[in-house]
C-alpha cells in the first residue's frame, strides 16, 4: 500500500515547474493536474474543470477537488502550487502525513528574470525552439527585493510547517530537473515502481544565455545585489521565549470603545486611571478569549491599543520596583539573591535601600542589572524572563497570538496620541492625561549616560529597531 493518497509540488513562477510536472506525467501511475487552486483558473488557463470538478464548485469547496483527486486520479495524483494560490489548501495538505510534499526551488535571481522576460515576450511555454521569443529586461531592485521577500518567506513557512508535524518533502532544484537519476528517485519517494529511461524534452529551456546578456541594466543589478545581506548577517538573534496573549491582563472602558493591551513595566496604572476617567465608571476586566470576542462584537469601531516604554526607563523601573522594593512594589526575593550571588549585581540587602545606598551605588548596581538583563532576555540565564522587563517586541509578537492593538503609543506621546484614539471613536470630550507617569524618571536623570544607553541598547536591540526609540531623555 502507498504511504501517500496524494502530492503536491509547492513552487513558483519560473522555476521549472512546468518541466517537472511533464516528466512527473511521463511515470506511469503518477499524474499532475497544474495549478489546482491557481484563483484565476482551474489546471490550465485553457480549461474549466479537474476531473469534472468546476472552478466554481472548487472555490466553494475546496477539499472537493482534493478527494476528487485521491480518489479519480488514475494513478497517484497531484498538483502545483504557488505561495498565492488558494491558501485553504495549505491548511488541509500540509498537516496531512498522506500527502507527499515536493518542494521545487530555483535560484530567485534566475526565476525573478525568466519572469521578467515571459512579461515582456507573453511566452510561458516553448515546445519548439524556432518560435523562441527573446527580450532584454531592466532589473529593478525594489521589486526583486520584494519577490525574494516572498519566496524566502513562503519557504521558511513550509519548512517550518513540515518540522512541527514531523514532516519531510522531497528537495529538488532547477538544475535537478535535468537529470534522470534524480527523477527516478522522487517516482520511488511517491511510491512508484516506473522509472524513466530518458526525460520528457517537449518543452525547451526559453532564456539559455548568460543573465548579462537578458539584463539591460547589468551591472546596476551588480551593485544591487551586493547591498542585499545574502546570509542575513544583520540580523539580530533572537532567543527569547516567546510569550502569550496575557488577555487576563486587558482592560476596557466602561462604554467607551477603547480597549487596553498592557506591557508590563509601562505606565499601567496611569492610562487605566485615564481610561477609568473617561466614562467616570469601573473599568471592565478579567477578560477571556470569549468575552474579548463577545466585547468586540458589541462594540462596533472599537480600537485596541498598547504603550511601550523607553526600554532603558522600563529597565530602570523595575529594578527599582522587583529588585530594590522602591515605590512599595512586589520585590523579587529570589531573584535578588541570585543576582548578588550568582551576577554579582551590587545591590543592598536591605529593601528598600539604606540612605547609604547613593547614586553612584545606585547607578552602578543598575549598569550591572543591565548586564544580566541582555544574557536573561536572550534565554542565557536560568532565571525566568519576568514580564516587567521582557522585551516590548516579544510581548507585543505575544498579543498577535490572538489580536494586535491598533495603535502602539509610546509613552512620551501619551498625551496626543491618547487624545486622538478617543476622537477616533467619538469621544472628544476625554480628560487631559497626566503627563508625569514614570515615578522613577528624577532617579534615572541622576545617573544617565551614556554607558547606561549603550547598556539598555545591547539588551533591547529589538525594541530600539521595532518601536523607533533614540536616546532616553528625562
Amino acid at each position: 500500500m502507498s504511504k501517500f493518497d496524494y502530492f503536491v509540488v509547492f513552487a513558483e513562477m519560473r522555476t521549472g515547474s512546468n518541466f517537472l510536472e511533464a516528466n512527473l506525467n511521463a511515470f506511469d501511475g503518477i499524474v499532475c493536474h497544474g495549478e489546482a487552486f491557481n484563483p484565476h483558473f482551474i489546471g490550465y488557463p485553457n480549461k474549466d474543470n479537474i476531473l469534472g470538478v468546476s472552478k466554481a464548485q472548487r472555490d466553494e469547496n475546496a477539499n472537493h477537488l482534493i478527494d476528487t483527486i485521491k480518489a479519480h486520479s488514475e494513478g497517484l495524483g497531484g498538483f502545483r502550487y504557488f505561495h498565492d494560490h488558494d491558501p485553504r489548501v495549505l491548511d488541509i495538505a500540509l498537516s496531512d502525513p498522506r500527502c507527499a510534499k515536493i518542494v521545487l526551488t530555483r535560484n530567485p535571481v534566475d526565476s525573478y528574470v525568466s519572469w521578467k522576460i515571459a512579461q515582456a515576450t507573453g511566452q510561458w511555454k516553448l515546445t519548439n525552439v524556432k518560435n523562441a521569443r527573446s527580450e532584454t529586461v531592466a532589473f529593478n531592485a525594489e521589486e526583486f527585493e520584494n519577490h525574494l521577500t516572498a519566496l524566502q518567506e513562503f519557504q521558511i513557512f513550509l519548512l517550518n510547517s513540515l518540522q512541527k508535524t514531523g514532516q519531510t518533502a522531497f528537495y529538488v532544484a532547477y538544475e535537478d530537473l535535468q537529470d534522470v537519476d534524480v527523477m527516478n528517485g522522487l517516482a520511488a519517494f511517491l511510491g512508484t515502481d516506473a522509472r524513466l529511461e530518458a526525460l520528457d524534452k517537449t518543452l525547451k529551456k526559453q532564456n539559455p544565455a548568460p543573465i548579462s546578456e537578458k539584463v539591460s541594466n547589468f551591472d546596476a543589478m551588480e551593485r544591487a545585489l551586493t547591498r542585499l545581506d545574502r546570509f542575513n548577517l544583520s540580523r539580530t538573534p533572537n532567543f527569547e521565549p516567546r510569550r502569550g496573549a496575557m488577555i487576563p491582563q486587558y482592560i476596557a472602558a466602561a462604554d467607551t470603545p477603547l480597549m487596553y493591551m498592557p506591557i508590563k513595566g509601562g505606565p499601567e496604572a496611569a492610562v487605566a486611571e485615564w481610561l477609568a476617567r473617561l466614562d467616570g465608571a469601573p473599568l471592565m476586566e478579567g477578560f477571556t478569549q470569549k468575552t474579548v470576542r463577545q466585547w468586540k462584537r458589541s462594540n462596533p469601531g472599537h480600537r485596541a491599543f498598547t504603550v511601550v516604554r523607553h526600554p532603558l526607563a522600563r529597565a530602570h523601573a523595575a529594578f527599582c520596583t522587583h529588585i530594590l522594593g522602591l515605590e512599595g512594589g512586589p520585590v523579587y526575593g529570589e531573584i535578588r539573591k541570585t543576582l548578588r550571588q550568582m551576577f554579582k549585581v551590587p545591590i543592598p540587602k536591605d529593601t528598600p535601600p539604606s540612605e547609604a545606598y547613593d547614586d553612584d551605588a545606585h547607578r552602578a548596581a543598575f549598569l550591572s542589572f543591565l548586564s544580566f538583563l541582555k544574557a536573561n532576555v536572550q534565554a542565557q540565564t536560568a532565571i525566568r524572563v519576568d514580564n516587567s522587563w521582557a522585551s516590548q517586541w516579544a510581548v507585543v509578537q505575544g498579543f498577535s497570538n490572538f489580536a494586535t492593538p491598533d495603535i502602539i503609543i509610546r509613552e512620551d506621546q501619551l498625551p496626543l496620541d491618547l487624545a486622538y484614539l478617543a476622537a477616533s471613536v467619538g469621544r472628544t470630550d476625554a480628560p487631559d492625561f497626566a503627563s508625569v507617569t514614570d515615578p522613577f524618571a528624577d532617579r534615572l536623570a541622576r545617573i544617565y549616560d551614556a554607558e547606561l544607553e549603550k547598556a539598555s541598547n545591547d539588551a533591547y536591540s529589538r525594541d530600539y529597531m521595532s518601536f523607533g526609540f533614540d536616546a532616553w531623555r528625562a
